[in-house]
Formats: structure tokens, sequence, C-alpha cells
């Protein structure tokens, strides 16, 4: 988990040495937080054309190169525009040889100030499934995602291990985030794994530990170093799936049923009364 951001000048080469700073501590998988190649965009309703590119574009060839560059595998961000216009706030996962294994897109976005995030990128509307990488199965979720714990369960449920899922929130909020990221370890028998940026942005105050849970609910790493490793013991899901609460039924038609009697919510419409 790399707790940095990677833009301005330099940022190729800041990118570079922290790859080989995880990689040199044993790391096969380089998590980097939400977003990481660009400044804190939403910090204000100004949405800036140069801050999305096309699928293959440079900020994710960079990361691409560098993964390749370094032996390493990169769980990577940017904002991509589709070729209709639309852009989305998107994570790369890339093998040690750059090559693309896998896209996510978030599907929770926040409107507050400091997270104006509808201005920038929609929401996605395709269910998250895990990916087969790295020597297990893991999932992705983006920040405000892992706040609706149906994805992590959702995960889970298809098979997942181990959920990631890069940032953007204030410390003074990490007292809520917290118990949520615990929790839905202990529930989706999973290990959940975040990471976040690091330092306030544009008057955001922006902050908080990269933080570690394994599925028994013991939280392995929490910490506001630039490099956290954390290692992934398979054994430990398959374990915690056979104890209690893991062995619980999934009764997924049964709550397909009750779901689908609840109207959706847009991802920026009001709250209800």
């Amino acid at each position: 988990m790399i707790s940095d951001v990677f833009f301005g000048p330099g940022a190729r080469e800041r990118l570079r040495d922290r790859l080989i700073e995880a990689r040199g501590a044993g790391a096969s998988l380089a998590v980097l937080p939400e977003i990481a190649t660009l400044p804190w965009a939403p910090a204000t309703t100004n949405a800036r054309d140069e801050d999305a590119e096309e699928p293959g574009g440079p900020l994710h060839t960079m990361q691409a190169e560098l993964a390749r560059e370094v032996g390493i595998g990169v769980l990577g961000s940017l904002i991509v525009r589709e070729a209709d216009g639309s852009r989305f706030n998107t994570c790369l996962l890339l093998d040690a040889d750059g090559q693309l294994l896998y896209i996510y897109r978030k599907i929770h976005i926040p409107e507050e100030p400091g997270f104006w995030e509808s201005s920038h990128y929609e929401a996605d509307t395709t269910p998250p499934r895990p990916v087969e990488a790295f020597g297990i199965s893991m999932g992705v979720q983006i920040c405000s995602d892992v706040n609706r714990p149906t994805g992590s369960y959702l995960l889970a449920a298809q098979g997942a291990q181990c959920i990631l899922a890069p940032r953007s929130t204030e410390l003074a909020t990490w007292w809520k985030w917290r118990p949520v990221l615990i929790a839905n370890a202990l529930t989706s028998c999973a290990y959940v794994l975040t990471v976040n940026r690091p330092a306030p942005e544009d008057g955001v105050l922006i902050g908080g530990p990269s933080f570690a849970v394994a599925p028994t609910g013991e939280v392995l790493a929490e910490s506001t170093d630039a490099v956290v490793v954390v290692e992934i013991d398979p054994s430990l899901v398959d374990k915690a799936r056979s104890d209690y609460p893991g062995y619980l039924a999934a009764p997924s038609d049964l709550y397909a049923r009750g779901w689908s009697g609840i109207p959706p919510k847009a991802a920026h419409e009001p709250p209800r009364g």
C-alpha cells in the first residue's frame, strides 16, 4: 500500500522510486490511492478536460511502463474518458509486465464540499466481480464503495479472498471508516486493504492511515507510512469461511426478492424523507 500521489514535475520518477521501495520490501503488488496520478480534482466543481484521458492514455501508459520496469504489479488509478464523453473514476490492475488484467470503476459517488465528485465523473453501473491475479482472487472497491458493504459481500460470495480499496478521505472521518472496514472483513471473510491519499489538498483535509484487516477482524496494519507491506494468506480466508459467521448461508434469491421491492436511488439523488 503506497500512500503517496504522483502528479506534476518529477511524478514519474517519484512513482518509480516508490515502486522500487515496495518491491524491495517484498511486495508483488503495489496499491495506489484513489486517483493517485492527479491532483484531488473534486476539491472544486471545476471539471478540467485535461484531468481525463482516453483508454490507454498517457497516465495508463506511465503506470504500465513502470510496473514492467520495476517488475511489480500495480493497482493504479486515473480518470478515464470513454468514446461517448462519459468520465469514470477508474482503477487499473496491471501485472508485473505492465499488462492490463482488470478495470474497475467507482460506483458510489459523493457530492459534498471537498468531494464534488459528480462534477468530474459518473457512477458506474457494472456489478463488481473478482479477478484471479497474483495467486489469489481479489476484488476492488474505490473509497465510498466500501461504505455500502453490499459490494464487499457480493465480491466475497463470488470467491474474492481480498478486497482492495484505494481511497481519498479526511482524517476527521477516519473514526467512521475504521469500524466499517473491520466489519466488512469479518462478515465477508476476506482481507480488506485500503490506502489513502496522504495529505490535505486544495483546502480539503485529506489524511489518515493505510489500513489492512484480516478475515478474522485482526488489524494487520494501521499506518501513515508511505509504504506498508501486508502478506495475504489464502488459508486464513478458507478457515474464516468454515467458522462462524462465514459458514452462514448466502440466500441471494431471498435478498434479491427483498431488494427488488426497493426503488433504486441514483448516485446523487437527495436523501429520502
